[in-house]
């Protein structure tokens, strides 16, 4: 597929439906359909033929980042010695899901140049995300009240309404409310991207990824140490922030769902000041780092403009050489006197050993499976990518559940780590199939015909057309 400028290019991309999804949330690239492929990569060699091998590469990161945060939540139950070991220099769990995060950010802001709908993006995003979350989330539930499964520490203790709208904004993390599982922290960070995301957008800033990942770095060395952690539900309660974020962030939505391009703009801009609030400071997580996670969401950005040509590769390198010594630099600056829950380091200077090493090899996996994008990549690797989302979610259930029949190992036992996997990988399928694309295919009947903040002539111009048979 090449680029194509001629009105008549212009008016069949805004006419054809069209589809976008990429977030460890998002699984369809494999699939036999072409109606789930996004259009504004060409076709490289990979996985399949035809529009199923553009982007087979980003498959198989998601699918790297699925396998290794399952794996590092298993690692210490059936092998103890290896994990300890590891950990000592590398978080496998922090490392998916940097590689993830990069994956969202090298993919989401191209979906709104390209479909130039905030409505359109939101919904899509929404019938992804929240299918599977709640099968989730009613599973935790239910194994907590009649299975072998407990709710997270402090969860019993709150308000059950509090939670249960905590979590249907997806951003309990930033709420001051624990997650009901593990790995669901993340999500509040990835909408919290998405909302600054749809902002930019509406500023007709969108295309300033550079500063954006370079600003939010500097940010985070400058003043992370300053910015207070869960400020907000701390001095005003839990209770009245998860209302007034509930509040915003539904007020947001419904007008962006308007169509009308002033109310687009007006509730973009109000979801993307509600994240940046959170963000900075509300977080569960040091300020320093949710802004070094949101640095490097952007960093992905840049490298989609780099790979696009918006960008030399010069200054795409640059770009993701200062962030990745900036995100360095906050961590030995404010980690302070006492150790990290994200990288598990039991001490400051374990802390930033383990994140400089996590977060270099994250950004050095990205940028090989970059390079190597026209390559063909293993057909399994890129299917894990297919059900990430699946994986992702479901992974600590299946723990749960492993935990009633086999204890934890004093030494490493490989066979008990296979036997999870022969579990989880068809779950992961399973759930997929029921429960992801379902939810996949209500998005596009409800997404409707385009509409909402368009994007300019000559942007739409410079948008490769999609492929045939493409939707919404």
């Amino acid at each position: 597929m090449t680029r194509t400028t001629d009105t008549a290019s212009v008016r069949h991309a805004k006419a054809t439906p069209r589809t976008y999804g990429v977030t460890m949330s998002e699984a369809l690239w494999l699939m036999s359909t072409r109606s789930s492929r996004p259009a504004h990569v060409p076709d490289l060699p990979g996985v399949g033929g035809g529009p199923d091998r553009r982007l087979a590469w980003l498959d198989a990161l998601r699918g790297i980042g699925a396998l290794m945060v399952a794996l590092h939540h298993a690692a210490p139950r059936y092998l103890p010695e290896l994990s300890a070991t590891v950990l000592r220099w590398f978080n496998p769990g922090t490392y998916g899901v940097i590689v993830f995060f990069l994956v969202s950010g090298y993919i989401i802001p191209a979906s709104l140049e390209r479909r130039g709908s905030l409505r359109r993006f939101w919904v899509g995003r929404i019938c992804r995300l929240y299918p599977l979350l709640i099968v989730a989330l009613a599973a935790t539930a239910l194994l907590a009240r009649w299975g072998p499964g407990q709710l997270r520490e402090g969860l019993a203790e709150r308000d059950a309404l509090g939670v249960l709208l905590a979590h249907g904004t997806m951003l309990q993390d930033l709420l001051g409310v624990p997650n009901a599982l593990n790995v669901l922290w993340t999500l509040s960070y990835e909408m919290a991207f998405y909302f600054l995301v749809v902002a930019l957008f509406a500023l007709r800033q969108h295309r300033r990824s550079a500063p954006m990942a370079l600003g939010l770095a500097a940010l985070g060395v400058a003043a992370g140490g300053l910015l207070p952690a869960a400020a907000l539900t701390r001095g005003l309660g839990g209770a009245p922030v998860i209302a007034a974020t509930a509040l915003g962030a539904a007020a947001a939505l419904c007008a962006v769902a308007s169509g009308r391009a002033p109310w687009c703009r007006a509730g973009a801009l109000l979801g993307g000041g509600l994240a940046a609030v959170l963000v900075l400071c509300n977080g569960r997580i040091p300020p320093w780092q949710g802004l070094a996670l949101l640095s490097l969401m952007f960093t992905g950005t840049v490298l989609y403009r780099m790979e696009r040509g918006q960008l030399s590769r010069a200054a795409g390198t640059a770009v993701a050489g200062a962030v990745l010594a900036a995100c360095v630099l906050s961590a030995a600056l404010h980690i302070g006197t006492r150790g990290d829950a994200v990288t598990g380091g039991a001490t400051p200077q374990a802390a930033v050993r383990i994140w400089a090493f996590t977060v270099g090899l994250a950004l050095l996996t990205f940028g090989t499976a970059m390079a190597l994008r026209r390559h063909r990549v293993p057909r399994w690797l890129a299917f894990c990518g297919v059900i990430s989302y699946s994986l992702y979610l479901l992974h600590p259930l299946v723990l749960e559940v492993c935990d009633l029949a086999v204890p934890w190992q004093q030494h490493d036992t490989p066979l008990l780590v296979a036997a999870y996997l022969a579990l989880l990988l068809p779950l992961g399928m399973l759930a997929h199939r029921l429960v992801e694309l379902p939810g996949q295919r209500l998005g596009k009947v409800l997404a409707g015909p385009p509409g909402g903040f368009p994007v300019p002539r000559q942007e739409q111009a410079a948008t490769p057309a999609p492929a045939r048979g493409e939707a919404v």
